[in-house]
């Protein structure tokens, strides 16, 4: 289970087969494309776009929630998809006789959803062969008064006993999750940049797939990432969806050959289900 600067994130993602990426810490996942037994625990699921690879396992995710006796999950979903996936459930219950209870809240690019007290999360336009979204959650944070700044820690205690408002609260992008997405699209994004971790995918990483045919299928190609290194400000990121066309031990050597130095000693490679 990767370690991202202290947040475990868990999951799978091989490009066109099957994503699904776990923040057990934050109880939810993005998107799900086979729905892996262990994203059956985690009661909200973000959803980036309509692909089967990230949205297949959707129906089985709530079946298996219900069977267990667990609360309805919560999907977000793009607005594009409302329709189609209000149908897919209706078409699913026919077929299965169940109800398949969840709650079901459209979402887009700017909109946000509370997630929790502390934790927002607020999509942004993904550039992608379909409309797709990715997602930068929020933490709320408290942070000193500017015009408080310069006094002694004594002094600023007793302001405090005396009632009054020596914080204010700040919003600090925790994590982001691209989905599928050209690079540009990532980058453009002030809190997918700035956010402490990152989940991006690298599809392509070499000369078997050029950057000008992965930017055709709207994907992210590592000589686009190492042409922009400098502009990666993260604590951690995590490389996904990386094309079934590499082998585990290739992605590693790839990435240790190519990767600039600075980047590299951020990054880890998601390679559950490489060979």
């Amino acid at each position: 289970m990767p370690d991202l600067a202290g947040l475990e994130v868990e999951g799978v993602s091989i490009g066109g087969i099957e994503t699904c990426i776990e923040v057990p810490g934050y109880r939810l996942a993005f998107d799900a494309g086979r729905c892996p037994h262990t994203a059956i625990q985690r009661p909200t699921i973000l959803f980036t776009h309509a692909h089967l690879d990230h949205m297949g396992g959707v129906a089985a995710h709530a079946g298996t929630r219900a069977l267990l006796g667990q609360k309805p999950p919560t999907y977000l979903i793009p607005h594009e998809n409302v329709e189609a996936f209000d149908a897919l459930f209706a078409a699913w219950r026919d077929l299965d006789g169940s109800d398949l209870p969840h709650v079901r809240i459209p979402i887009g690019p700017g909109e946000e959803h509370a997630l929790s007290k502390s934790l927002v999360a607020v999509p942004f336009r993904a550039p992608h062969r379909a409309p797709a979204q990715g997602y930068v959650l929020y933490g709320m944070r408290h942070k000193l008064r500017d015009e408080l700044a310069e006094l002694p820690p004594q002094e600023i205690a007793r302001l405090k006993r005396e009632g009054r408002e020596v914080t204010h609260a700040v919003r600090v992008p925790e994590l982001a999750f691209s989905g599928d997405s050209r690079l540009a699209g990532v980058l453009r994004e002030d809190g997918a940049r700035k956010a402490r971790r990152l989940v991006l995918e690298v599809t392509f990483l070499d000369d078997r797939v050029s950057v000008e045919a992965s930017r055709a299928v709207g994907h992210v190609h590592l000589d686009e990432v190492c042409e922009r290194a400098d502009e990666f400000e993260n604590e951690a990121i995590l490389f996904t969806h990386f094309s079934a066309r590499y082998r585990a031990d290739e992605i590693v050597r790839i990435l240790d050959a190519r990767l600039p130095q600075s980047l590299r000693d951020r990054v880890q490679p998601l390679l559950t289900g490489f060979r």
